[in-house]
C-alpha cells in the first residue's frame, strides 16, 4: 500500500521538481500527486503555489505540447487539440497554441508524410493504396479536406 504523502513542503518540492524537468499542466500534477497519495487539501495548496509561482502555465503548456508534438512526431491539428482537451486545457489556449503552427509548414509537412508513406504502402492497386494513405493521415491527426486536396493534387503531379 502507498503511504500517503501529508507534509506540504515535501509534497511542494516534489512538484516542483517534477514541473522544472520538463513543462506540466495542472492535470499532469493532479495525476502525478493522485499517484502520490496526496491529501486533498494539501493538493490543493500545492496547485496553487505552481501555478502563482509559475511552475504551471496552461497557455506555455499548451504552446510546448503542440510545438513538440507538430514538429517531432509530426502529428496533425485535431490530433493536438484531442490530446490538449484530455489534459484539460482550455479552448481558448488550445486555439493559441494551434495558431502558431503556420499554414505553409503545416501543409509541407503533410506533404513530406504523404510522399513517405506512399513509397511504404502495399496495396493491390491504386484506389486501396490512396484508402490506406489517407486513413494513416487522419489517424495522424490531419484534416480529410486538407488530405483530400493534396492528394488529389499529387495525383495529378
Amino acid at each position: 500500500m502507498n503511504i500517503p504523502l501529508i507534509d506540504f513542503d515535501i509534497v511542494l518540492s516534489k512538484a516542483q521538481k517534477y514541473c522544472a524537468y520538463q513543462e506540466r499542466c495542472q492535470w499532469d500534477i493532479d495525476k502525478k500527486m493522485n499517484d502520490w497519495n496526496v491529501d486533498e487539501e494539501i493538493r490543493d495548496t500545492v496547485v496553487a503555489n505552481l501555478i502563482s509561482d509559475n511552475f504551471i502555465n496552461e497557455e506555455r503548456f499548451a504552446r510546448q505540447f503542440t510545438n513538440g508534438r507538430f514538429r517531432i512526431k509530426q502529428w496533425g491539428k485535431q490530433k493536438i487539440k484531442i490530446e490538449l482537451k484530455k489534459r484539460q486545457i482550455s479552448a481558448y489556449s488550445i486555439n493559441k497554441a494551434l495558431e502558431g503552427i503556420a499554414d505553409e509548414e503545416y501543409r509541407v509537412t503533410l506533404l513530406s508524410l504523404i510522399n513517405k508513406k506512399k513509397r511504404e504502402i502495399q496495396a493491390k492497386n491504386e484506389f486501396e493504396k490512396t484508402q490506406k494513405l489517407a486513413q494513416y493521415l487522419y489517424s495522424r491527426g490531419y484534416e480529410s479536406e486538407m488530405i483530400w486536396d493534396l492528394l488529389n493534387e499529387n495525383r495529378n503531379e
